[in-house]
């Protein structure tokens, strides 16, 4: 798979490489957790936009899209996921937590050792709504903004906290300044099933 002009994965390449991985899970080639992103795309192209090649990024468990978009090569990629799995992908400039929210901390971690270091870095924290919620992202932003860290928190709301509708979990939204964005899934919370309407 080759990137397209800009350096950066187009929208088509980037759905091709996570159809691929299904097939590669369909096919027991990924014999680990396989949380795969759909429906996303167009969202994230325009944020890595602004994400520069020495920025830190730090992501969840669904983390492909993330990981291509900030310089994961596909083939090394794949070769990850075959391997390791998907749940904990790092390299240079870019790391993960299969545990919900657990990522916060680490990436405010980093963000204040680059503002303390007088570092011309960015730190790019992406979350599900379902971690949009916890304590741990509350406690993260506060401080996050009373030092004036340079860092900004990515809500990626897909409406569900693994299969509960993520309002049902959680009531309404809590108006915090954050970036946001909403999409509609295109698979299930694992895995690499089809939906089935009764």
């Amino acid at each position: 798979m080759s990137f397209s002009q800009k350096g950066r994965m187009n929208k088509k390449e980037l759905i091709a490489f996570e159809n691929d991985v299904r097939e590669l899970f369909l096919d027991k080639r990924i014999r680990f957790p396989c949380h795969l992103s759909g429906g996303n795309e167009d969202a994230l192209l325009g944020l890595f936009e602004e994400v520069k090649p020495e920025d830190w990024v730090f992501s969840t468990h669904r983390n492909h899209y993330h990981a291509l978009l900030h310089g994961f090569g596909p083939d090394k990629l794949k070769e990850w996921l075959c391997t390791y799995g998907s749940m904990h992908v790092y390299g240079d400039g870019f790391f993960t937590s299969g545990i919900v929210g657990g990522i916060l901390p680490i990436a405010l971690g980093v963000a204040l050792g680059i503002k303390r270091n007088r570092g011309k870095n960015h730190v790019w924290c992406f979350i599900g709504d379902m971690a949009g919620y916890t304590g741990m992202f509350s406690e993260c932003l506060t401080y996050a903004e009373g030092h004036k860290l340079p860092i900004t928190f990515v809500v990626e709301d897909n409406s569900f906290s693994v299969n509960t509708p993520t309002k049902e979990a959680w009531g309404t939204g809590h108006g915090f300044d954050k970036r946001y964005y909403k999409y509609r899934r295109k698979y299930p919370h694992q895995g690499s099933g089809d939906w089935v309407v009764f």
